[in-house]
């Protein structure tokens, strides 16, 4: 190959900017100011433990550089060696993720070099993630995916030296989002930084917006990425990167991240010209690892353990007299939860209806799993009036699920599982495996059974495997 065919190659293999002069300025003097007196505004930096993973928005400047710039603050130069940039795809359409197939990405602050090696053992390592330029391309028929690009200045200027794995995801759903969090958490340390890219709910009112958004901001506070994307697959809420944001949270988790904290949220009625309708949300959270063991998940007391039963009973009567049960608020349980409520007749299940995501406020929750317990369970015949009396109720209130990989990881007594396998799903509650005197395999086996798999279905990579624990009690419900 001629010299003039080798540079021509060479140039080919460099990303160039495609918001350069519209998300952010053009000029690399101008644009190092610019992020540097973003940062600059930040007040608070101090951060307890490693960051593994951060969530940054990706519009432009102006509208959320501000927010940015609170995650990227509480970064050290030179504390990182590579990067894991996840971004959403507006320009591409593609199966999987994509990681860039050329040899850097480029700014107006210079080059960054692509790990090469490494988005070669990611690619390897989850059957959905290919190397190639989809997602990544700039050309007549495509005008270049922003999301990723608008993070790498804040990237350069607060970290230095460092190495690129840009990956674009064309799929965002349950299957990718967790894979590729998985593998990220098999093949990341200490020096990689994950920093999913995206922006929250799109074109609404002020007021919608902060409602909407609040969703995505407890669910990433809980470690809720379950929910999530149940949430974003509803309606409930809205993040164009939500993939992102799951798998790094997936990542982040399995490294034993143990914080998640939205450092910052706005939308874009908050900067001038302050229009409040029509407005894009942002939020600043970081996944870190620290030293803290304290517990901060909730714990009811016996007041909140009174009012829910007496939901339960209530909502247990109304549906057998047929009729529907709406209980007053109860500001003691407006927290969203994912319950269960499960019905005995001496001893003998006679119902058990839940949900498994956190939706509704917890005593909602309630009133509509007890009267499904009594008289929706395909499984059993409605509940009658004169049953009543000798049934016992108990409630089991759901820690957000964790995804698992082994036997290993599952503690008997204190974990319920759920095995999901394309549409497919099992759940048994903690209680159940300690009820039969199960092991961790044939709790397993068990619930692969209560999905209609096979009973080895766990072992197959395909199968996603959560984990969760339990809130457990209840009483006879007269």
């Amino acid at each position: 190959m001629s010299l003039l065919g080798r540079r021509a190659s060479a140039e080919q293999s460099v990303r160039r900017p495609a918001v350069a002069g519209t998300f952010y300025t053009g000029d690399s003097e101008a644009l190092s100011l610019e992020v540097d007196s973003l940062l600059g505004a930040v007040s608070e930096r101090t951060l307890e433990g490693r960051v593994l993973a951060m969530v940054s928005p990706h519009a432009g400047y102006h509208y959320s550089g501000q927010v940015a710039a609170h995650g990227y603050a509480s970064l050290a130069a030179g504390a990182y060696r590579r990067v894991v940039v996840l971004s959403p795809c507006h320009v591409d359409s593609f199966r999987g993720a994509s990681v860039f197939d050329g040899d850097a990405y480029e700014t107006p602050l210079g080059r960054i070099p692509v790990d090469r090696a490494f988005a070669e053992r990611l690619a390897d390592s989850a059957p959905f993630v290919r190397i190639s330029d989809l997602g990544h391309r700039l050309g007549p028929s495509c005008r270049g995916e922003h999301a990723l690009e608008v993070q790498l200045p804040f990237l350069q200027r607060v970290l230095g030296r460092f190495r690129l794995v840009p990956v674009v995801m064309g799929e965002q759903g349950f299957e990718v989002s967790c894979g590729l969090g998985l593998a990220l958490g098999r093949l990341t340390d200490d020096e990689t930084l994950i920093v999913a890219s995206s922006d929250l709910s799109h074109y609404h009112s002020y007021s919608e917006a902060v409602r909407l958004d609040g969703t995505v901001v407890r669910s990433i506070e809980s470690w809720d990425y379950f929910s999530l994307l149940h949430h974003l697959e509803g309606g409930d809420c809205e993040a164009c990167g939500g993939g992102p944001i799951v798998s790094a949270m997936v990542a982040s988790q399995r490294r034993g991240a143990n914080l998640a904290k939205v450092l910052r949220y706005a939308n874009s009625g908050d900067v001038p010209p302050y229009r409040r309708d029509g407005v894009v949300g942002y939020l600043s959270a970081v996944l870190a690892r620290t030293d803290s063991t304290s517990d901060a998940a909730w714990t009811p007391g016996p007041r909140e353990r009174a009012v829910m039963l007496e939901v339960c009973r209530r909502a247990v009567e109304a549906a057998v007299g047929g009729r529907r049960f709406e209980p007053e608020p109860e500001p003691d349980l407006e927290r969203p939860a994912a319950v269960f409520v499960t019905l005995r007749d001496r001893g003998r299940l006679r119902g058990c209806v839940g949900n498994t995501v956190a939706r509704e406020p917890l005593y909602l929750a309630l009133a509509t799993a007890a009267a499904n317990a009594a008289r929706s369970d395909p499984r059993f015949p409605p509940v009658s009036e004169e049953e009543l009396d000798g049934l016992r109720c108990d409630v089991s209130i759901l820690s957000p699920f964790r995804i698992i990989r082994d036997l290993e990881e599952i503690e008997i007594g204190r974990d319920g599982l759920l095995v999901w396998r394309e549409a497919r799903r099992g759940l048994l509650l903690p209680q159940v495996a300690e009820e039969n005197g199960w092991d961790a395999r044939a709790f397993l086996e068990h619930t692969c059974l209560k999905a209609n798999l096979d009973r080895d279905a766990w072992r197959d990579p395909e199968s996603l495997l959560f984990a969760f624990s339990a809130t457990v009690f209840g009483g006879a419900l007269r």
